[in-house]
This record gives structure tokens, C-alpha cells and sequence, in this order.
């Protein structure tokens, strides 16, 4: 008997979603000159196969080939030359993941300019720091709701912003109107005069622990990254059909340096603006590679395990899952599956299995998760499914990515090894030092923070953790989060955060301790979850309030809690924890918009509960 634990999944709403070349490692050779060299020649060999899809008002996919898309960023950059913009002029972007996003970024770069993402969620605030930081004159928007907020920064005198362009209100093609007198010579000098050490682009790290700092990354930067990227995930970027589709923030680095790879690679690139679309979307685009934050996949689980709880099935689903897990495990056994589990593992798969793997669309068997850790017993789950999860590690100031696992050879768990050209080194206190020519060239205007950020000509991550013989690195904590606790047991965070986030009903989870006797938490519930977790065990329906006070969901967080402790010491252990009713999002600013919690503000305006977690 089957049943489909997937029917009826929601996909719900993801709150996307740090002067130093350091190196002079070797790298590999990269022909060309600056990032559009390497997007022109791919839409030349591509001219005719599909190399970009969008949807339209109807949720419909249309198709762009490689003529096409170089037709239409070619039209935007003539209008671009044609309004006077070029070298060493900074042009801003404010936007979802959609398809004008990338012809906006091409065109910019193709009329040799440099292109500066922010963030769609930004405040007038935010906005008003990086247009003023980076000398933003033009700045494209969305929305009329975006344009609105940047007119706020535009009506201080001392703003260097101008010019607000709203791309719902055909900002783009009155560019390609103006651009029609500009001649394929001018651009072709534009396009091509940028070289390795010129400025690509400045991207704004989220800001967590202060004001954001913008990461300077030239054209090299991107060309020799891409380069490696290609040759060492050949066979997730060059297989026939290779595709995927994009929801991750294009302000975000890894976004931007995705967009930049699959194009050069050919790898067809769909867009989705709305992430409450992205499981419909996947099931009609049919992706090769799914690109996703941890978030997804949990939420692609917990939403097909709630559904069989839902239908009386929860044992079966159950059951289906611990094969996927056994089967992944035993593959890294010297032995390997045995026969008795190969059975199961394809009776889960005839049964369940493959219901989930159609929900991803059917067609996917690679998988990136990036932004933070997946998870040991996630990882085994989808790559028990046939979906090989290439987890990986970096930071905007490493160009997004320094290491990831290949498909070769993928120890779940691990971030993987360094990409071509990246040096590592491990430091006396477990920071991880990295070095290459894929690293960024200083943060723009604040020399102070670029050499705060370097010893030597290595790179400071802040991050803490180890590499196995093989090279492979497994990621601890962030060094400024270490807890040092009353008794002088350090103790990194995130290993406990990780874990317990990924319990279905927990959304958001900050360990403390730091000068404490023990180690504590404060935990928000996911109010989408909720419905379906109560259903599923058979509860009343509850508000978030309530649920926080329920003695039965209590006792499943105690549970939780227990199990996460289960992968550290007593003394890092958590004793106590406080259930905060209000979520951490990226709304109410506890969240940057790549998810990243925003330690220092919850600490601060959760003072007093912290404090009450002691008084006993």
C-alpha cells in the first residue's frame, strides 16, 4: 500500500534565506578578461538552445536563448552608454530574483560600469548607507513600494542618489528605446576594456555585527573562481539538461556568483521572485541542480512527514525515511548497501521515495545547500533519494564559496575541500585562514576593517573549524560567538542552534551562557508548521501563545532539546530554555536578510528573559 506524503505541500513563504589580494597561490588559468567575456561567449556557442526562463503573468515559462539574451543586454547597455553611464560609475539594484535582475547586471558590467545589489527588503536606512557608501547616482527598483523608500534617501541633500528607474513601470525598456542610436562598436569597447584587477561589483555583507561593509571584487575575482568552479563541478554544470532555478536573493554573494557560473556554463537558469512558488515551480521546471538554503529541505520533509501524520501514515513515511538514511550511510561503508537493504530501500522508494523526488520536480539528482549547515541525518535523507547534496562553506569577502564537496566525493557533514587556488590554514584557536586569488581586494572605504580582516596575506574568516587528512572541512562556530561559560568551558553555539532548528516546530533558536553557569536558550515556534504539528499529534488547534505554554509541546521541545544535546558535553549542554512568542525574522530586524540571526540586537532586547533564565 502507498500514499503520497507529498499532496497538498505548501511551500512556504523563506525568510531569506563577511586592499588584501591574499595570495599569489596558483590558480587556474582563466582566458578571459573580465566577467562578460565569459557571458558572451557562452550565449555565442549557445545562440540557438535556451539558456534562460522566466514565467509569465500565468506562471507559464518562457524560453531565452542565447541570441536573445545577449540581443536584450546588449539593447540595456546601449541605453545605459546612451544615458552617459560607464567606467568607474557605481549603479545600484533593488530587486526580487527575476530575470531583469541578470540583464540588468550584464548590461551594467557590459557598459563597463559596476553593479551594486541591495537588498529588496532593505529600509530607507539601509538603503540610504550603501547608495551614500558606494556613490549609488542611479539606483533601479522593483516596485513603486521601493521606489518609494529610496525617494526618502534621494530628498536629503547630502544623498548622492538621482535617478530612481522602477522596472515594473518599464524602466527597462525605455532604456533599450534610448539605447537604439548607441552603435556595436561603442559597446564593444565598453564590454571588453575591463580587465582582471578592474572593480566587478561591491556587494554589502549583511551586517550582523554592525553596519554592513561593502566587499570590493574585481573581474578576476569572479573569472579564475569560475574557472575553478567548472572544473570541479563539471559534471553538475556541462550534463546534458543541465538547469535550475533560482530563488536565493541575487544580492546575496553566493546568488550573484551562482548567476555568473551558470551562465558562463550554459547551465539554464530560471528564475522564481516568489518563494512561496518555488515547489510548483520546481515541479514544472524540472531542475537538474536544486539550489537551496537548509530551510527548503526542511521544510520539504517536515511538510511531507506532517501530510502522512495527517493520513493515518506517519509509520510508513517513517520507515521509507530510516531506509533513505541507512541506504546513504552504508554507501560510505566499505562494504556498501547490503542486498536486504537494497530491498527496502527500493520498496521506500517505489512507495514514498519518489513521491518526494517529484516534488522537487523529478528530474534533480544534485543538490547546493548553502548559507548554513544541512545537517547529517537531512543530508543521508535526500541523498537516499537519489539527490546528492553538495553542501558547502564561504563568505562574501571569499567571492561566496572556498570550499565544497564534490560529486565524486561528498562526505556529508563536511563543507568539502577548497576550491582550486584556495590555500587554508588552521589556526592555534581553530580560525580558519584562507588565501587565494578568488578573494576580495579590501572593503570599499574602510581601510581599517581590511587590515582588522588580515594576518599576513591570509584572511581572517572568524569562522572556527577543523580539516580531516583528506582536506575535507567540517565548520564549528564563529569565533566572536564563542560562549565562555562561569566554569570556563568554551562553547560554540552553533552546533546546538543548527540542531534544534531543524525540529519541525522550531524556527529560530540563540544559545546563551556567556558568563553563566550553564548553557540556555531562547526558542521561537514556527507558526506555518504549527497547524500541520498539532494535527499530526492529534492536538487542538493553538495559537503560538498557547502552543508555548502547552504542557504536551513542551514536553516535545524538552525532547528536542535532549536530542540536540545528545552531539555535545554535559557541560555545554542546555539546561533551560525560554519560548519567545515573537519570531525572529528578517521584518523585525533579528534576521539579515541572508538569514543570519542578529545576535547582538536579541541579546539586547531579550535581556531581561535571558536574566530570568539564572535567577533559580
Amino acid at each position: 500500500m502507498s500514499f503520497d506524503p507529498t499532496e497538498g505541500i505548501v511551500s512556504a513563504t523563506i525568510h531569506l534565506a563577511n586592499g588584501v589580494n591574499m595570495s599569489d597561490a596558483s590558480s587556474p588559468a582563466s582566458p578571459a578578461r573580465n566577467i562578460m567575456e565569459l557571458a558572451t561567449e557562452s550565449w555565442s556557442l549557445r545562440a540557438d538552445k535556451v539558456v534562460m526562463r522566466y514565467t509569465d503573468a500565468d506562471d507559464q515559462w518562457i524560453d531565452v536563448t542565447g541570441a536573445q539574451a545577449r540581443a536584450h543586454v546588449d539593447a540595456v547597455a546601449k541605453g545605459l552608454i546612451a544615458r552617459g553611464l560607464g567606467p568607474g560609475d557605481t549603479i545600484g539594484i533593488m530587486c526580487r530574483t527575476r530575470f531583469e535582475w541578470t540583464v540588468l547586471d550584464m548590461a551594467i558590467w557590459s557598459a563597463g560600469a559596476i553593479p551594486v545589489p541591495v537588498y529588496d527588503t532593505s529600509s530607507s536606512s539601509q538603503i540610504d548607507w550603501i547608495t551614500s557608501d558606494a556613490n549609488i547616482a542611479t539606483l533601479f527598483v522593483e516596485t513603486d513600494a521601493h521606489a518609494a523608500l529610496a525617494r526618502k534617501v534621494a530628498s536629503d541633500s547630502e544623498s548622492p542618489l538621482t535617478a530612481i528607474e522602477v522596472i515594473d513601470r518599464g524602466a527597462i525598456d525605455a532604456l533599450m528605446a534610448e539605447g537604439a542610436s548607441v552603435s556595436d562598436a561603442e559597446l564593444e569597447a565598453r564590454r571588453t576594456a575591463p580587465g582582471p584587477d578592474d572593480l566587478a561589483t561591491i556587494i554589502y555583507t549583511s551586517g550582523t555585527t554592525g553596519r554592513p561593509k561593502g566587499v570590493r571584487l574585481t573581474h578576476g575575482n569572479y573569472t579564475v573562481h569560475v574557472a575553478g568552479i567548472q572544473e570541479e563541478l563539471h559534471d553538475v554544470l556541462f550534463e546534458e539538461g543541465a538547469s535550475t532555478v533560482m530563488f536565493l536573493t541575487l544580492a546575496h554573494s553566493l546568488a550573484r556568483l551562482v548567476e555568473v557560473a551558470l551562465v558562463a556554463s550554459g547551465t539554464v537558469l530560471g528564475f522564481c521572485p516568489d518563494s512561496t512558488k518555488l515547489v510548483p515551480y520546481m515541479g514544472t521546471f524540472k531542475p537538474t541542480l536544486i539550489l537551496a538554503v537548509p530551510r527548503v529541505f526542511e521544510k520539504v520533509y517536515t511538510s511531507a512527514e506532517q501530510k502522512a501524520a495527517a493520513g493515518g501514515k506517519v509509520k510508513i513515511f517513517r520507515w521509507a525515511a530510516k531506509q533513505a538514511i541507512d541506504y546513504s550511510r552504508a554507501l560510505d561503508t566499505p562494504e556498501g548497501p547490503s542486498a536486504a537493504l537494497k530491498l527496502r530501500h527500493r520498496i521506500a522508494h517505489r512507495l514514498v521515495l519518489q513521491k518526494i523526488v517529484n516534488v522537487l520536480g523529478g528530474n534533480g539528482h544534485w543538490a547546493i545547500s548553502g548559507s548554513a549547515p544541512l545537517g547529517e541525518r537531512l543530508g543521508h535523507f535526500y541523498r537516499g533519494l537519489g539527490l546528492v547534496v553538495l553542501e558547502g562553506y564561504g563568505l562574501t569577502e571569499t567571492n561566496a564559496a572556498s570550499h565544497v564537496n564534490r560529486p565524486e566525493r561528498s562526505k556529508i557533514g563536511t563543507v568539502g575541500k577548497p576550491l582550486p587556488g584556495i590555500e587554508v590554514k588552521i589556526a592555534d584557536d581553530g580560525e580558519i585562514l584562507l588565501r587565494g586569488p578568488s578573494l576580495f581586494s579590501g572593503y570599499h572605504h574602510n581601510p581599517d576593517a581590511t587590515a582588522e580582516s588580515a594576518q599576513g596575506d591570509w584572511f581572517l574568516t572568524g569562522d572556527i573549524g577543523a580539516e580531516d587528512d583528506e582536506g575535507y572541512l567540517t565548520i564549528t562556530g564563529r569565533k566572536k560567538e564563542l560562549i565562555v561559560t562561569a566554569g570556563g568551558k568554551n562553547v560554540a553555539p552553533a552546533m546546538l542552534e543548527d540542531r534544534l532548528r531543524a525540529y519541525p516546530l522550531v524556527s529560530q533558536c540563540v544559545v546563551v551562557g556567556d558568563g553563566k553557569p550553564f548553557i540556555a536558550a531562547l526558542i521561537t515556534l514556527d507558526a506555518e508548521a504549527l497547524p500541520g504539528w498539532l494535527k499530526a499529534k492529534g492536538l487542538p488547534e493553538l495559537t503560538v501563545a498557547e502552543a508555548a505554554a502547552d504542557a504536551t509541546v513542551r514536553e516535545h521541545l524538552d525532547k528536542a532539546v535532549e536530542r540536540a544535546n545528545r552531539a555535545v558535553s554535559r557541560a555545554e549542554s542546555i539546561r533551560k530554555y525560554e519560548v519567545v512568542l515573537e519570531d525572529f525574522t528578517i521584518a523585525n530586524g533579528y534576521l539579515t536578510p541572508s538569514l543570519k540571526v542578529v545576535r547582538a540586537r536579541v541579546m539586547k532586547d531579550f535581556h531581561e528573559r535571558i536574566k530570568g533564565l539564572y535567577r533559580e
